[in-house]
């Protein structure tokens, strides 16, 4: 039995001959005041000011521009196949609000384009989460998807997220690799 296969489970009614599940505890009294964070984190509810909100943007523009993204994905109903992927991006750019451009090198069959894409970056916290919605680029198609980028306290960057390519879809996931002179 795997993990979801449990939490299914655990969700279920009791059956014939099976004590009830206990009953919901008191309500949950709505905060009145914004958690404090006491270890540096950033509380999600807790909207930063502009100062913290604009070094978040430029850190992760900086360590998206000139980084490569590889891995692999999947494609629903193919789920032996892990083909690799590879992408190589140019500039990341803020635009307002959640919108940004990230320019990106797209490499697949004979398609070898560079693009800029429309994207909204969205933050859980300190995890930027890039998010497409049923974007059409010229020539390629329409694509949607959810991208979180997640920086290890060992500083290796992952990516993973799913993803939406016309009629078929799946999930992905990778390292990024930083440019390898942030200097330039």
């Amino acid at each position: 039995m795997n993990a979801l296969s449990c939490v299914l489970l655990a969700c279920l009614p009791a059956g014939p001959g099976q004590p009830p599940a206990d009953p919901p505890g008191p309500p949950i009294p709505p905060r009145t005041e914004p958690a404090a964070p006491t270890d540096g984190a950033i509380v999600v509810d807790q909207p930063l000011d502009e100062p913290a909100a604009a070094a978040r943007r430029d850190a992760f523009a900086a360590l998206m521009t000139g980084a490569t993204l590889t891995g692999r994905f999947s494609i629903d109903g193919a789920a032996d196949k892990l083909p690799e992927e590879r992408y190589e991006i140019g500039q990341v750019s803020y635009v307002k609000d959640d919108l940004w451009t990230i320019a990106a090198r797209i490499k697949y069959g004979a398609n070898d384009v560079t693009v800029p894409v429309p994207v909204k970056v969205f933050w859980a916290g300190d995890t930027p989460v890039i998010t497409l919605e049923e974007t059409t680029l010229p020539g390629l198609g329409t694509f949607s998807a959810r991208v979180l980028v997640h920086k290890t306290g060992s500083g290796q960057t992952r990516y993973a997220g799913t993803w939406q390519h016309d009629d078929k879809g799946g999930c992905l996931f990778g390292v990024v690799e930083p440019k390898a002179n942030p200097e330039e």
